[in-house]
């Protein structure tokens, strides 16, 4: 805890340290500086500056030594703890400055404007910080606090202004304690009159060489989304803080309906200037597009750091700057991603870090992570979890920094057109010794995948088959763990649920991963035209939007005893129905369903124990806007299930050869020459 004495330079009294500033050959670098919404958005505030006081939720148990109690105690973990206190957007009076009115508490222990100590000590050369702030008003009181892992909070040091009108205080703050986690934050309390806290800095002395700031290429890829990818180009253009980080923000447009369309381009183009390139190309994908960018960064060789970023987000511009100003400060050349706010619900996390859990090699969030968590509900400085640092294998594409090192040395993009390029990237980047780290105050929001499914539809082929390449790569079991199991587990799933043409997606899949990797980068461009007139012969694959679009709901027999199909069967019902559904696909189906479904299913409900009971039902999508008629077809399934059967045996026994044809061609088909050839109809495209 540093200690400080109060001085008067003129009028205005400030706090010194006494510990000594700054060294030989080092210079003093903004590390983050306290942020305030662009929009003024209610929605949102909570993210920045917190009204409720810290009531640390009920967890009792050290993170990390209980899961079970853990996961059984979030329900009360979730509750909210809100007062109803609420700020007034005239409050913000600009990026920087808020006004706190007489009498009342803020605290600034958020999550775009608390200081993320743990990750700075465990990943920067780093020490030490900083902290000052400057205050307008008199008898205003300024508390610093820090918190530990497990949550708890400590007082570190306060001021008043006292009789003087504001002042600028700093404080003096070692990052020694945050080896597994914990923050820094402030805390404001107006006296008789109002204060406005008009800026807040954490500042750093670093190696004279870590002085300058690096520079970044913003790669986007866009496709058919014009206002949404203009409207985040003038976020990124009219963001002044930002502006000296930008060496170039490429747009690579693989759609029909044009971001220089848009009536929001103009502004874009004008904030930009020739900062903006605007690239066309093929549908590629998003690794095809994302490789574009990449491939563009390091042929120009002037950015320190290229950074993906979806089309179809709404952004914190400051969030970059931090990004690339952790980045400059690494011990090492790391990757910095954000996290994933919902842009439905703002104030709720999504993503706050993921790993790829190695035995199944499936994507997940991180050991103590809870997704979506509603910061409007419970603040940080009220939830355990949040202050154990949280280390990740990757961070996905919607928002990720890579050093353009990293990509000279590792290699861009798999040419895999969506799904699982950014995790096998992670992992790629992880093996030569470069971290990835979800950085905490750099997010954007963005469509939940909660609200999407894309294990079904013409999507489920490049799931599967992006996965099993994945695994392939980098699975350190000889057959993958249990991909090979789980694999049959989930085609048998989607067979008995009526979902055929997921099912034969996904033995395409496998058949194209049994061709080996070469084709990858000659499937780029015409894979998905193909897969979507495949699909469209399948009854499930046939969308509707209008509900009259299907015949009315009959059964030739009522439920057993009235029994109804919503509940959820406990695990001796489930094995039961694991062991049985597969058998009842050959039995004969009942006429009537042919013309009329048996039951209309909601796509939460659509579980294969469910849709297995049916001969036929309308079963809704994900996202709400349509839905499908699925028929059960007996002669299909038994068809698709011997060709299941074969499919996976063979994969079992051919695993350890394609594990090494595989990992024998990555340094080539992610070259950068590779790319150059993929690319070579679109090159020089403006």
């Amino acid at each position: 805890m540093s200690t400080t004495t109060g001085t008067t330079t003129g009028t205005t009294p400030t706090t010194a340290s006494t510990a000594a500033a700054g060294g030989a050959g080092t210079s003093t670098r903004l590390l983050m500086r306290q942020v305030l919404p662009l929009d003024g958005d209610l929605d949102v505030l909570p993210l920045y500056v917190d009204t409720e006081p810290a009531v640390l939720d009920a967890d009792k148990y050290e993170i990390g030594t209980n899961r079970n109690a853990r996961e059984l105690n979030a329900a009360s973990m979730r509750q909210s703890t809100r007062s109803g206190r609420r700020l007034h957007p005239d409050q913000i009076e600009s990026r920087t400055a808020l006004r706190v009115t007489s009498g009342e508490s803020l605290s600034f222990g958020t999550y775009f404007n608390a200081f993320p100590a743990s990750y700075w000590r465990r990943w920067s050369v780093v020490s030490a910080v900083r902290l000052t702030v400057r205050l307008r008003g008199r008898g205003a009181s300024l508390v610093v606090y820090k918190s530990m892992a497990r949550g708890n909070s400590q007082r570190v040091d306060a001021v008043t202004t006292g009789d003087q009108d504001g002042g600028t205080f700093s404080f003096d703050l070692t990052l020694k304690p945050f080896v597994d986690g914990g923050w820094y934050w402030y805390d404001v309390l107006a006296g008789d009159d109002d204060v406005v806290v008009e800026s807040a800095e954490w500042t750093a002395e670093v190696p004279a060489e870590r002085a300058q700031h690096g520079t970044v290429d913003i790669a986007i890829t866009t496709m058919n989304r014009p206002d949404f990818c203009a409207e985040l180009l003038v976020q990124i253009g009219e963001d002044e803080a930002l502006r000296p980080l930008l060496d170039e923000v490429l747009v690579m447009e693989q759609g029909t309906d044009l971001v220089s369309d848009s009536e929001h381009f103009p502004a874009a183009r004008e904030a930009l200037g020739d900062t903006l390139r605007v690239i066309e190309q093929g549908n590629l994908g998003g690794s095809g597009g994302y490789a574009r960018g990449q491939l563009e960064s390091v042929r120009k060789g002037t950015a320190t750091y290229t950074m993906m970023m979806d089309d179809d987000v709404v952004c914190e511009p400051e969030g970059i700057v931090r990004a690339v100003t952790f980045g400059d400060l690494a011990r090492r050349p790391t990757i910095v991603g954000g996290h994933m706010f919902n842009i439905y619900s703002r104030s709720r996390l999504h993503s706050f870090g993921e790993i790829v859990q190695p035995w199944r090699f499936w994507w997940q969030s991180a050991p103590g992570v809870f997704h979506d968590w509603d910061f409007a509900a419970r603040n940080l400085r009220s939830s355990r979890w949040l202050h154990q640092r949280i280390d990740v294998d990757f961070n996905g594409w919607f928002m990720c920094l890579v050093p353009r090192q990293v990509l000279e040395e590792v290699g861009l993009s798999l040419p895999l057109f969506l799904k699982w390029d950014d995790s096998e990237f992670g992992l790629r980047a992880k093996k030569a010794g470069y971290p990835t780290v979800t950085f905490p105050g750099a997010a954007v929001w963005h469509v939940p995948w909660s609200d999407k499914n894309d294990a079904l539809d013409w999507q489920s082929y490049f799931h599967y088959r992006n996965r099993l390449v994945a695994a392939l790569l980098h699975s350190p079991y000889p057959k993958g763990g249990r991909m090979v199991r789980e694999s049959l587990n989930h085609q048998i799933a989607h067979l008995v649920s009526m979902q055929y043409s997921t099912a034969e997606l996904r033995l395409r899949a496998l058949e194209d991963v049994f061709a080996g990797p070469e084709a990858l980068h000659a499937q780029l461009a015409t894979k998905l035209p193909e897969v979507r007139a495949f699909v469209k012969q399948f009854p499930d694959a046939q969308l509707e939007v209008d509900p009259d679009a299907f015949p009315s709901v009959r059964r030739q027999k009522p439920p057993r005893k009235g029994r109804d199909d919503t509940g959820v069967p406990g695990r001796k019902a489930t094995l039961l129905a694991a062991a049985l559904m597969p058998l009842r696909q050959l039995r004969p189906v009942r006429e009537l369903s042919r013309r009329h479904p048996e039951a209309e299913v909601p796509a939460m409900d659509a579980k294969w124990y469910r849709l297995a009971k049916y001969d036929s039902a309308v079963v809704s999508m994900n996202d709400g806007t349509s839905a499908a008629f699925y028929q059960r077809d007996p002669e299909r399934f038994r068809d698709l299930m011997k060709r299941t059967l074969e499919s996976h045996d063979r994969l079992r026994r051919e695993w350890p050869r394609l594990a090494e044809e595989y990992r024998a061609s990555l340094g080539a088909i992610t070259s950068p020459e590779a790319w150059e050839e993929t690319l070579r109809p679109w090159r020089g495209t403006r």
